[in-house]
């Protein structure tokens, strides 16, 4: 059995796609001989959840501006991840703050492989939540932090083909391995949809699209009220159905209330992912995502495994999944011409049929016990890369810039 740390900035209770690829992985991982235990962010008192086990809290402070994160305390993260990496064989870095930096020193420390999982497009990201700076600049810094990180550790995993590609043309040197991650498909598919109408008031037969993630500003939300504004006149009593939270929420609302869409778009909030992520699935006629930003766009399978089709922009990472005969349509990036796809399906109810079964085929080629198996592959290939070259002295193990022992004293 070996022992591996994972080390993030987040993790739930905090809902996002990092959470869910941790979670993920961490439960599927055990079928293939690794054992994983996790340093993240203590959120307070609602950071228990019944899989607590294994999982290190780190207590930190709101984040501005998005106070739903938390910054972990550096000496409370350090000190957690040098007393979990000395009985570890690898180190699993998952997001680029406070978690890279202690992470790297860990395993620098011990000699362990370190890898990283590069999670977030930060390029096209970051200009959202520090307006007040050129977006030029903002790239630019995302682009260079990138590189130094990436060219810190021993490996890279992207979820996608468009993040290798973009970290290339950083110039990152480290080995980049293109492994998304699954989905338990067997979780999905049987949620109870007349339930969910009837909670959220809506009647048997109205047509209704779903977007389901955290509702900010990098997710283009806008874009999507944008389309059922344009569906309208032909389609009046479709809903659009967004699900989750996010520091966009106040500013969509207001924009729905201002456009006289109140009856048209629902803000259903957050679901737990027991059953009412599930219910919501079964509840709508079509998913819909218009994020240009996406790394991967694992809710796109999430709502393929639930026999939901797909409407979506091809952009980034959701490419790799929005492929030929996945049960999805691909939309021009034009809110118009999206509409006139949404409602054309959301008409054609055999087309509709034939897709959600063609959708549900899909997923089934992206399980997490397939990815599971081939990121302990990857584990397994790196610590036995370690152990063959002897790795030196800790005091001496500088790689490719990387924190010396006494640097993390």
């Amino acid at each position: 059995m070996k022992r591996v740390l994972m080390v993030s900035d987040v993790y739930f209770p905090r809902v996002n796609g990092v959470s869910t690829s941790i979670a993920t992985f961490r439960h599927a991982l055990r079928a293939c001989g690794i054992e994983v235990r996790v340093v993240a962010p203590d959120y307070g008192t609602d950071s228990g959840r019944d899989d607590e086990a294994g999982i290190v809290r780190v207590p930190g402070n709101k984040v501005p501006r998005d106070p739903e994160d938390r910054l972990m305390s550096w000496r409370g993260t350090r000190a957690a991840v040098l007393r979990e990496a000395a009985n570890c064989d690898l180190v699993h870095i998952q997001t680029p703050f406070v978690a890279h930096y202690a992470g790297v020193a860990a395993a620098r420390r011990f000699a362990r492989p370190v890898l990283l999982t590069y999670h977030t497009f930060f390029e096209e990201y970051l200009h959202h939540y520090a307006p007040f700076l050129p977006a030029g600049l903002l790239r630019g810094l995302a682009r260079r932090v990138s590189r130094s990180q990436c060219d810190a550790v021993d490996g890279v995993v992207v979820p996608s083909t468009a993040m290798r590609d973009r970290l290339t043309s950083y110039g990152v040197s480290a080995p980049l391995h293109v492994l998304p991650t699954g989905i338990p498909v067997d979780a999905f598919g049987a949620g109870d949809g007349p339930a969910f109408r009837r909670t959220h008031g809506i009647a048997p037969g109205v047509p209704v699209a779903l977007f389901i993630g955290r509702v900010a500003h990098e997710k283009n939300i806008g874009f999507l009220i944008d389309v059922v504004a344009a569906a309208k006149a032909t389609l009046a009593d479709l809903i659009l159905v967004i699900a989750g939270e996010g520091p966009a929420m106040s500013d969509l609302q207001s924009d729905v209330a201002r456009r006289g869409l109140a009856g048209m778009v629902r803000f259903v909030g957050y679901l737990d992912r027991q059953q009412q992520l599930h219910d919501c699935y079964a509840a709508a006629d079509a998913f819909v995502f218009a994020s240009r930003t996406e790394t991967q766009g694992l809710v796109l399978l999430e709502a393929m495994a639930s026999r939901l089709p797909v409407i979506a922009l091809a952009e980034m990472g959701t490419r790799d999944i929005l492929s030929t005969h996945s049960g999805a349509i691909v939309a021009n990036d034009d809110p118009s011409a999206f509409a006139a796809e949404l409602v054309s399906l959301l008409n054609a109810p055999v087309r509709r049929k034939a897709l959600a079964a063609e959708a549900r085929h899909y997923s089934l080629q992206w399980t997490d016990s397939s990815m599971a198996e081939r990121l302990a592959d990857l584990y397994r290939d790196l610590i036995r890369e370690g152990a063959q070259a002897g790795r030196a002295a800790p005091d001496l193990a500088v790689h490719h810039g990387a924190v010396r022992q006494g640097d993390a004293d």
